[in-house]
């Protein structure tokens, strides 16, 4: 039964929610006081949408079974309490039904709120509604000492509140978080812009975000795909609630092909359910890789299992058994390197860096998403999230690229990879961290806080129970 559905016994299911969350928390709490003293506290969870390989261990890990639930949802504040490990699946299934969605849906469905708090997420709302941890109104959070601490803007704990963006579980964990929600209409109108070149996408791409309209109407969502520096799109969305067929991009036609056509505008419209999901059926496009876009396959492939929860399996069990280099040793073919990343630069360089990748790394398609910052930051300049310093008041465009490339003998490991990295600091850009990096230690923390994080690290973390920044996104300890 929806929320809806149940809303004559909402304040009954609200105290449920609550009474369940207090029971995962004890829960929590017993399994940090079963890790032994001189152990490393890690969570105890058997997925994960990061790129980075983890370090085994054989140290209990903490029990967040109970941390996956939509606590409860205020339709009249426009807000919802939600546990750290509960999915964008089940936090849209909850907030739609009474027309209200998070400010920013990450494209994936099994990626967590606490993850994308924590490790940064993006999608088609970020150039007007930033990152989703700028729509979070507080935090509990688990520390690496153990205690449960309540993080706010402008409280005690402001510091951790600001600092806990991009430090991926370093400096606790969030078990609760209280979150803006908006209002949202029933469908999705789409209209997929054309781009012969990347420097005319680029200016476009700039003058919508800051006007939020094209062509005389308004834009509420906005992405887009370069397939080759003679063919990308802009794909924009207005929300409405007028009545009219829809598309389906769960069965057999693939969402990313049918943004191709030769010249112009070519428009759709989706559901707002199947828009905000409508990346997660062919992992974008990376279940090509798989077979799954082959219709001889797709037919026979269920629904159930076309989803980026299950790619993820296969993605695992070829890291286990190495499948891949096996099938290409015996082609007599070189190994390959994994290149999984979400970059940003500042939107002028939008081109310069498509038309670089382009040149450099033999990968294609590629996503782009502009984002801003919701706040101005303050009155001093200072940038309100030292950990992933974005500067307030400028456009940014992310760009996602998810394969991987022939190596080269006598190149170093990660050579692709060292490569992105460093035009990304040649363009005043930024690397998500959620996979491989190579950036020594002095220079990651230039980019990644600095004196700020080793302040927070030593205030919420002083006996080292976690590992650090470095050591997990770096040396993957």
């Amino acid at each position: 039964m929806s929320l809806l559905g149940r809303a004559g016994h909402e304040p009954a299911a609200r105290e449920s929610g609550y009474a369940a969350h207090r029971a995962g928390v004890e829960r929590l709490l017993a399994s940090y006081r079963a890790i032994p003293p001189g152990a490393v506290v890690r969570l105890a969870k058997k997925t994960s949408n990061l790129f980075r390989a983890r370090a085994a261990t054989t140290a209990p890990g903490l029990d967040v079974s109970g941390l996956g639930q939509v606590i409860a949802v205020d339709p009249q504040a426009g807000t919802a309490d939600v546990a750290g490990m509960t999915t964008y699946e089940d936090l849209v299934a909850a907030t739609l039904p009474y027309g209200l969605a998070p400010l920013v849906v990450p494209q994936l469905k099994t990626i967590t709120l606490g993850g994308a708090v924590t490790g940064l997420g993006i999608e088609s709302t970020s150039f007007r509604n930033g990152l989703p941890h700028e729509s979070v109104l507080e935090m509990d959070i688990l520390t690496g000492s153990g205690e449960i601490l309540t993080a706010t803007p402008t409280g005690e704990h402001a510091d951790l509140f600001h600092g806990f963006p991009n430090s991926y579980g370093t400096l606790g964990y969030s078990v609760r978080l209280k979150i803006e929600l908006e209002t949202v209409k029933p469908y999705v109108a789409l209209r997929h812009v054309r781009f012969h070149d990347l420097r005319t996408l680029e200016t476009e791409l700039e003058r919508i975000v800051t006007e939020r309209s094209y062509q005389g109407e308004q834009v509420d969502y906005l992405d887009g795909v370069v397939f080759s520096a003679t063919e990308s799109y802009l794909s924009l969305g207005r929300q409405t609630d007028e009545p009219g067929p829809v598309g389906d991009y769960t069965g057999m036609d693939i969402y990313y092909r049918s943004l191709q056509h030769d010249d112009g505008v070519k428009t759709d419209r989706l559901t707002i359910a199947d828009y905000l999901w409508r990346w997660d059926t062919d992992w974008f496009w990376c279940s090509r890789a798989f077979g799954t876009q082959n219709p001889k396959i797709r037919r026979f492939w269920p629904k159930s299992l076309r989803r980026s929860s299950f790619y993820w399996k296969l993605v695992a069990l070829d890291r286990k058994y190495h499948f891949d280099d096996r099938r290409r040793a015996r082609k007599g073919l070189a190994p390959q390197e994994r290149v999984v990343q979400d970059i940003e630069v500042p939107v002028h360089r939008t081109a310069d860096f498509a038309e670089w990748f382009l040149r450099e790394i033999p990968i294609e398609p590629i996503w782009l998403c502009p984002l801003r910052l919701r706040e101005t930051g303050a009155a001093d300049g200072s940038r309100p999230w030292p950990l992933y310093p974005l500067e307030p008041r400028h456009t940014y465009v992310n760009f996602g690229f998810w394969s991987a490339v022939p190596t080269v003998p006598g190149q170093p490991e990660g050579a692709a990879n060292r490569a992105i990295e460093k035009i990304v600091s040649e363009f005043d850009g930024h690397k998500s961290l959620y996979s491989d990096s190579y950036y020594d230690e002095a220079e990651f923390a230039k980019l990644y806080g600095g004196q700020t994080y080793t302040a927070l690290k030593n205030r919420y973390d002083p006996d080292q129970r976690l590992l650090n920044l470095y050591s997990k996104a770096v040396q993957r300890k």
